[in-house]
């Protein structure tokens, strides 16, 4: 955790952005320094795109392309066909299928790595960056196991030159930044408890997910390098649908719905609050996860709560995925229907609401309120956090990162213990993440909290 002082830095530099209100405790590890003291670069950033296709790989790189300090000098995939295709676009950069390739081979010819490849291998490319001494944009939700919790935030210590970011762009969104300030200053009250939920996954089908039994192992298509997209995960058969975007709904190879969406849902929570690690989680499902994460989640979260931010001595976090809201009725709110996807926030004088695209409602004694006149509501600007991320690497004045992986590694915790927690439904288990075990469940802490990796793809050590 970082220490007093580092806090207080790291507090100043959010609060440019968000407010006058301070953030502290709400990283776990050291983030780069603020845009306006960093050098600055005068020559453009160089950038290698690990995982170039899909739909989020070239948004990611479309947006980041747009930005006239920005060249890309090298891609990496493990597919033959995607790889063509970017190599089109870019004719003049290098282009290999092993990421540790690009590394040894081609290292002094990029300055930051963009990380789009499917979430197990997230960590072990992402470290390999840091330990290389290169700047990171990394998809959400960042990391695939528990103890690459600890792992990156021992990296980030011993990186803090490095600037991160995750790939939450909803963040960018002005109704998130002020629904960030109305709760951080504590203009609804003390919070009482949050409920987030995701709409889907579907219950088969689709090109994200698929949930209909165990397909029977099959030759990989012939543009894929199997072994190599195994990358650090066991060594096991090829599936139909999983090299596609279907590896997200798989225990082996993504984190579910929960872990999908997490960065995008429970960013506000961590924003607004003093968030250490959860103390506890409880999942119910009505389909325990086996080969496929689980379906019907309602998982329950409980931190610490008490001091000036909280009304209770635990503040609680209900995360649920297929959509599924919290009542209104319950809530004191008029009758109406929540959208399939939110945030929502029980404060002692009011509740706040925000979808993931930024619309914001607020409600005093059941009834909505006018949020943008409440006294000391901050001003908020829409801001593009791919060029943020290369703004603060430049060394940009007034540039601001909306979710460096100090920040984002907490999330991505939350997200993996409610989805992993449903392999165990209806089983409190207490979580020490220093010690990275639940300490009151064995099974639990040898089966859910770490993976064996495969030989030359483990994770980068460093100082601890």
């Amino acid at each position: 955790m970082l220490d007093r002082r580092q806090l207080l830095q790291y507090s100043a530099a959010l609060a440019g952005s968000f407010g006058t209100a301070t953030l502290a405790g709400c990283a776990a590890a050291p983030t780069p320094a603020p845009a306006a003291v960093r050098p600055r670069r005068t020559d453009k950033l160089r950038l290698l795109q690990v995982g170039v296709g899909g739909s989020i790989a070239p948004a990611d790189r479309n947006q980041l392309k747009g930005h006239p300090d920005v060249v890309f000098t090298g891609f990496c995939d493990v597919d033959t066909n995607a790889l063509g295709e970017v190599q089109k676009q870019f004719p003049d950069a290098f282009t290999c299928a092993d990421f540790r390739a690009a590394f040894a081979q081609h290292g002094r010819d990029f300055d930051g790595v963009v990380v789009c490849v499917p979430d197990h291998n997230h960590a072990v490319v992402m470290l390999t960056a840091l330990h290389a001494g290169k700047h990171v944009y990394g998809q959400k939700p960042l990391v695939q196991q528990l103890s690459e919790v600890v792992a990156m935030e021992q990296a980030l210590r011993a990186r803090p030159d490095l600037v991160t970011q995750v790939g939450n762009q909803r963040m960018g969104y002005t109704g998130r930044q002020y629904a960030v300030d109305i709760l951080r200053k504590g203009l609804l009250g003390k919070a009482v408890e949050a409920h987030v939920w995701v709409d889907g996954p579907p219950d088969q089908g689709n090109g994200y997910f698929y949930y209909g039994g165990l397909k029977a192992p099959t030759p990989p298509p012939a543009h894929v390098d199997w072994q190599l997209w195994l990358g650090c995960a066991e060594d096991a058969p090829h599936r139909e649908g999983l090299v596609g975007l279907r590896w997200r709904s798989s225990w082996d190879y993504g984190t579910g719905q929960l872990g999908d969406w997490c960065t995008h849902l429970l960013d506000v929570l961590y924003y607004a609050y003093d968030l250490p690690s959860p103390e506890a989680v409880l999942a119910h499902t009505r389909w325990p996860s086996d080969f496929y994460h689980a379906q019907q989640v309602h998982a329950v979260l409980s931190y610490p709560g008490g001091g000036s931010q909280f009304a209770r001595a635990t503040f609680p976090v209900h995360y649920c995925d297929k959509g599924q809201r919290p009542s209104r009725r319950a809530l004191g709110l008029p009758p109406g229907k929540f959208a399939g996807t939110g945030t929502l926030v029980v404060c002692e004088h009011g509740v706040l609401y925000v979808a993931p695209e930024g619309q914001l409602e607020v409600w005093r004694d059941g009834q909505p309120v006018a949020w943008e006149q409440l006294a000391g509501l901050g001003k908020m600007q829409e801001r593009n956090h791919w060029h943020a991320w290369v703004d603060t690497i430049q060394g940009k004045p007034g540039a601001f990162l909306q979710s460096p992986f100090a920040v984002a590694v907490g999330m991505a915790e939350a997200g993996l213990l409610c989805a992993k927690a449903a392999r165990f439904p209806g089983q409190e288990l207490l979580w020490n993440k220093q010690q990275l075990v639940f300490t009151n469940h064995d099974e639990a802490s040898q089966t859910i909290v770490r993976r064996t990796y495969r030989q030359g793809f483990e994770l980068p050590v460093f100082p601890a």
